[in-house]
Order: C-alpha cells, then sequence, then structure tokens
C-alpha cells in the first residue's frame, strides 16, 4: 500500500515538473523584436499519432507575415523623420567667423541649429530580441553664432551680427537594435555622413531689422566625410509607428585644411513607421 502511494506520489510530481518547465519554456521564447512567441498547442487526447506530409510555403516578408503575437518577425522596412538641434563643438567660433569674412571684436555667443532629418532605414532581425538596422538619411546639421558689430560707436541702434554654419549631410548608419522589453529598444553604431552642403551666413541687423545677409559657400574647405557614434532609444508600437531619440557624437574634425578642430554634435526626436 505505502509503495503505491509513493509511486503515485512520483508521478504527480512528475507531471507538475514537466507542466511548469513547458510553460517556462513558452514565455520565455521570443523573437527578434522582442514579442514573445506563442508556445504550441498540445495534441489533443486520443488523435491520430500518424505523420502528417510536410508542407512547405514560400517565406513573406510583407505586413502580412505576422507571428501568432501579431508582430512581423522578419526583415521589415520604414521611413523616419523628425527634428534635431545641432552644435559644433571645439574652436568653432573662430573657425567659421573667419570662414565667413568676418571677426567682429565684440563678444560672440553660440547656440545650436535647429533642423530637421528624414530618411529610410531596413530592420534585419539577427536573434531573439536583436536587430541590425541601416539606413540612409539626410540631416542638417551646423551651429549659429552671434556677436556685436565693431562699431561702439552704434551700440545705441543695437546693432548684431548673426553668423549660421548651414550644413547638410547625407547620413549612413549601421545600428545595432536590441529589444529590451517588447517594443522598448536600445541602440548604438557607428555612421558615415557624406557632406552635401556646407555654407556659413552672415545676417547683420540694426534696431531688429536685417540690414545685411550674405551666404558664403564653405563645402571646399569641409571634409566631405564625417564619421560618428550614434545612440539612443525608442519604442515600436505594434500598428508600425515607432518614436525615437538618440545623439550623433562626431568623431572627424570638419577642417579639411586641419587649421581648427570642429565637430558635429546632434541631439535629435523623431517618428518612425516600418511595413
Amino acid at each position: 500500500m505505502k509503495f503505491s502511494r509513493l509511486s503515485g506520489g512520483l508521478a504527480a510530481a512528475c507531471l507538475l515538473i514537466s507542466a511548469l518547465a513547458g510553460s517556462a519554456s513558452a514565455q520565455g521564447a521570443r523573437d527578434a523584436y522582442g514579442n514573445p512567441k506563442a508556445a504550441p498547442s498540445p495534441r489533443p487526447m486520443g488523435s491520430s499519432t500518424s505523420r502528417r506530409a510536410p508542407s512547405y510555403s514560400k517565406p513573406s516578408y510583407s505586413s502580412s507575415s505576422t507571428s501568432s503575437s501579431g508582430t512581423n518577425s522578419g526583415v521589415r522596412f520604414g521611413f523616419r523623420g523628425g527634428l534635431n538641434v545641432a552644435d559644433l563643438q571645439g574652436d568653432a567660433v573662430q573657425s567659421f567667423t573667419s570662414l565667413a569674412g568676418y571677426a567682429p571684436d565684440g563678444a560672440i555667443g553660440k547656440s545650436m541649429r535647429p533642423g530637421f532629418y528624414a530618411g529610410v532605414y531596413a530592420t534585419l532581425p539577427l536573434g531573439p530580441g536583436f536587430a541590425i538596422e541601416p539606413g540612409i538619411t539626410y540631416a542638417e546639421k551646423g551651429a549659429v553664432l552671434t556677436g556685436t558689430l565693431p562699431f561702439p560707436a552704434l551700440d545705441f541702434l543695437n546693432a548684431k551680427v548673426t553668423g549660421t554654419a548651414r550644413l547638410a549631410y547625407v547620413d549612413v548608419p549601421v545600428l545595432a537594435k536590441v529589444f529590451v522589453t517588447p517594443g522598448f529598444y536600445l541602440y548604438a553604431g557607428p555612421q558615415a555622413s557624406f557632406l552635401v552642403s556646407g555654407k556659413a551666413r552672415v545676417d547683420a541687423s540694426v534696431l531688429g531689422f536685417s540690414a545685411y545677409k550674405q551666404d558664403f559657400d564653405v563645402s571646399n574647405q569641409l571634409r566631405k566625410v564625417d564619421f560618428a557614434a550614434v545612440a539612443g532609444l525608442g519604442y515600436q508600437f505594434d500598428n508600425g509607428f515607432g518614436i525615437s531619440a538618440g545623439y550623433d557624437y562626431g568623431l572627424t574634425s570638419l577642417d579639411a585644411g586641419n587649421r581648427f578642430q570642429a565637430y558635429n554634435r546632434v541631439a535629435k526626436v523623431g517618428l518612425n513607421y516600418s511595413f
């Protein structure tokens, strides 16, 4: 009698452990976008154990090819865009006042230049919660310099000079993307930026009215390729839309003649859509 009870208890314990292990395995499985994979349906009691001929279907990476959790686990393409604020670090004040052809004697202040970015990308899943995301993006960068005109007699006129470094690049990032939880991700990677346009705009104003405005092309004095380290975070919704914020840390000095040190710095926030 005792032996029968002991055997029954061991059998019940084995069934409980097996059920818990199966549940934990199903809960821990995730796709490349951090979404949990559904556990396979158990075979009903009394069903036939005969083997069926395997069927093969062509893989599809369209938006209709989704996992049972409702999220595409294959290659996804998309577009992104948003706002950025750019700055130049280093002796950028001296550099761009010299390139623009003016050097005011008064105090010069530097501020960030607002702009926009827009581009496309592809998300390539490589494993559970991990993907590589190359892209191509057009981005505005630069900085804004402000100072007073070197004429003390005109101080009462509130005369000012504003110099804007108006730089435009085509960014080509290759990002490693890690989904910490379903939807929420961190990203980081290298970026190569190709100079499209480089201008320095000088704008002189008196009593708030523009008195002089001129653009100087300085692209021939800037490096054609800039390298940067990129990092950020974001959240991808099930409907394809997402939000993200990041920072570009320039690693290459912009001056082609090595006369000064100036590096791009860009903070950005934007929206994206994956399909």
